[in-house]
């Protein structure tokens, strides 16, 4: 079995502007500033999807979140099929805590915490 790769990151805050001027700053990234695949990760229009570009050929991410969402910082593993891999999570003493939630065919996430506690994303396209 092939493994799966990580595919996005998040940094979730409530003072969103204030954060990604703050990586801005810290890594040189530019934001394009939209709506996540779904108002549980970030409030509309919240949203700053990483330049790719300005990451030296790293991983997408998004700095997002606004006022009442929890701060954290999480990643997303690409998987086949979301709902799978948070059965599977959860088989193996994982909670699911969101999704599937997206757009089939386009984008569809969920996350889970795995037995420690550690909040985990997985994403695809069903």
């Amino acid at each position: 079995m092939m493994g799966q790769p990580v595919v996005h990151f998040e940094i979730i805050g409530r003072d969103t502007e204030r954060l990604r001027a703050y990586y801005g700053e810290l890594f040189g990234w530019r934001f394009h500033t939209g709506d996540a695949a779904t108002e549980t990760v970030s409030r509309p229009g919240e949203y700053g999807f990483v330049d790719g570009a300005s990451t030296g050929g790293g991983i997408n991410g998004g700095v997002g979140g606004g006022e009442g969402f929890e701060g954290r910082v999480l990643f997303y593993v690409g998987v086949p099929n979301v709902e799978a891999a948070l059965k599977q999570a959860e088989s193996l003493g994982g909670k699911r805590r969101m999704g599937p939630e997206g757009t089939p065919g386009s984008l569809v996430v969920g996350q889970f915490t795995d037995p420690e506690g550690n909040l985990i994303g997985v994403a695809g396209t069903e």
